[in-house]
């Protein structure tokens, strides 16, 4: 018999990540690749784990995350928000643990467009006076 899997989508910026959970012993896997492989700096894998530790199942499931576009403070946010959603599948209790912290949620915040005339968003040419 097939093992339970649960799935997530999730986004941030121009990343989106399609998580799998698995019944495991808390291994984290991005692209193939190992989590400390993947990010190299801490809060990043920190984002990547607030919600397997919020809701203490950091030892129970193996994450499996297909990410792709963005930076990488986009793609820890959309895996994050991924790992949320499946969590929810496998728990209907976890939920207002998830949503009073945030997880659940998609950040809306995206960059701005570059105007002409501009040098990017918002920043203008330097002034110059002769």
């Amino acid at each position: 018999m097939a093992q339970a899997q649960y799935y997530g989508t999730g986004r941030r910026k121009n990343a989106v990540a399609r998580v799998r959970l698995v019944p495991g012993n808390g291994q984290i896997t991005i692209n193939d690749r190992d989590i400390d492989t993947y990010f190299g700096l801490e809060t990043l894998k920190l984002i990547v784990r607030q919600p397997l530790k919020l809701t203490e199942t950091g030892e129970k499931f193996n994450v499996i995350a297909r990410v792709e576009g963005g930076g990488t403070t986009g793609q820890a946010g959309a895996i994050r928000h991924g790992i949320a959603r499946a969590l929810l599948k496998t728990e209907g209790g976890y939920r207002p643990a998830l949503k009073s912290a945030g997880f659940l949620t998609r950040d809306p915040r995206m960059t701005e467009r570059k105007k002409y005339g501009l040098k990017k968003a918002r920043r203008a040419p330097q002034f110059s006076k002769r």
